[in-house]
């Protein structure tokens, strides 16, 4: 059954009432099965071929313009395979799809400050740095596989979780703009790091891209493991707030899968790509809790019409489509505008001698 048609079969035979959790039981299983095996088997030939071609021989630096290559590539196999959806599953399983797509991309864009502060805080060569990502991503997405997998489940059986994913979206959004201005220069160690660094026994320095070596007949890991561990473990928190983001675009669980994996394949090239300009990009966090706060509000106003509120409204795809693309569009016009003004004046501001 297409996901596109299935909500308007529901639709036209159902109360609102009804459609609201019947929608959530069917998002589980609207894909069949070799649909879900194909693409996971697309995805992990993908991720072969990257890494037998970025990856084989010895370390070396990856250039902007080998990132901007393979950026380009995962953009353009996102775009086809939603094309592909749209075609196969009609226009709202594409739109959502596209919806949910930009938005894991534009959560991941500031995932990538993060992980510069965690590069630099454990000095990572260059050459060893897109093998961190690779690992940390790859760790990533499996246990974000397995949330997705929870969470279509749970809200499938509970509905009222809705209200929580909204509730928990409207304050991520507050604490960003709360927090703009209290980016700290150190990355905090969350409890696993903490754990890992006490109980494994851990070389002084990096041991080549080896991440473990042998010391006097006694193995022990090097900083290049406790790196992976810190990358895996922060993308992790946060799918604390991009999961019930995309879930609040659509409720299937395929297109949340895979658009969370297109999101994040082509990540550890984007970072080498933007390089510096992650640090331009100073009203991100804005425009980022504008689409969390907009579809936080989004997903309380379509559970309250599903449980039959007449003035809630539920908010057409197209329009999420819209308002995610937009923010982002004025976001990034507009850090680069203050980007080039603070260095324009910049020279006139410097101390004469």
């Amino acid at each position: 059954m297409r996901p596109g048609l299935s909500v308007r079969a529901l639709r036209a035979g159902e109360t609102s009432g009804s459609v609201f959790s019947a929608r959530r039981r069917l998002s589980v299983v609207s894909v069949p099965l070799w649909v879900w095996a194909a693409v996971i088997v697309g995805l992990l030939v993908v991720v072969a071929v990257d890494l037998w071609i970025v990856d084989r021989g010895e370390p070396r630096e990856f250039s902007v313009r080998q990132a901007g290559i393979w950026v380009g590539f995962y953009v353009f196999l996102a775009v086809l395979f939603g094309i592909g959806l749209t075609v196969w599953g009609g226009a709202q399983a594409g739109g959502e799809f596209f919806a949910g797509y930009v938005t894991e991309y534009s959560l991941s864009v500031d995932n990538l400050f993060i992980f510069y502060l965690i590069m630099s805080r454990f000095a990572v060569p260059r050459p060893y740095q897109h093998k961190v990502l690779l690992v940390g991503i790859m760790l990533a997405l499996v246990m974000r596989g397995i949330f997705i997998a929870i969470g279509a489940v749970a809200l499938a059986k509970f509905s009222w979780l809705f209200y929580v994913f909204g509730i928990y979206l409207v304050w991520t959004a507050y604490t960003l703009v709360r927090d703009h201005n209290k980016v700290d220069e150190e990355v905090k160690e969350n409890a696993l790091l903490r754990w890992a660094r006490r109980v494994f026994p851990t070389t002084p320095g990096f041991v080549g891209a080896r991440v473990t070596v042998r010391v006097d007949g006694k193995r022990m890991v090097t900083p290049m493991l406790i790196v992976m561990i810190a990358i895996g473990s922060t993308d992790l928190m946060f799918a604390l707030d991009s999961i019930p983001a995309i879930f609040g675009l659509t409720e299937d669980a395929f297109i949340v899968f895979s658009a969370n994996a297109f999101a994040l394949m082509g990540l550890r090239q984007l970072y080498f790509l933007l390089g510096g300009l992650l640090q331009r990009l100073v009203y991100l966090s804005y425009g980022l809790a504008f689409i969390l706060g907009f579809i936080g509000i989004k997903l309380i106003l379509e559970a309250l019409h599903g449980s039959g509120v007449p003035w809630a409204p539920e908010v057409p795809i197209w329009v999420s489509l819209t308002v995610i693309g937009v923010t982002m569009s004025v976001t990034t016009v507009a850090s680069l505008i203050k980007a080039r003004k603070g260095k324009a004046v910049a020279p006139a501001e410097a101390p004469q001698g």
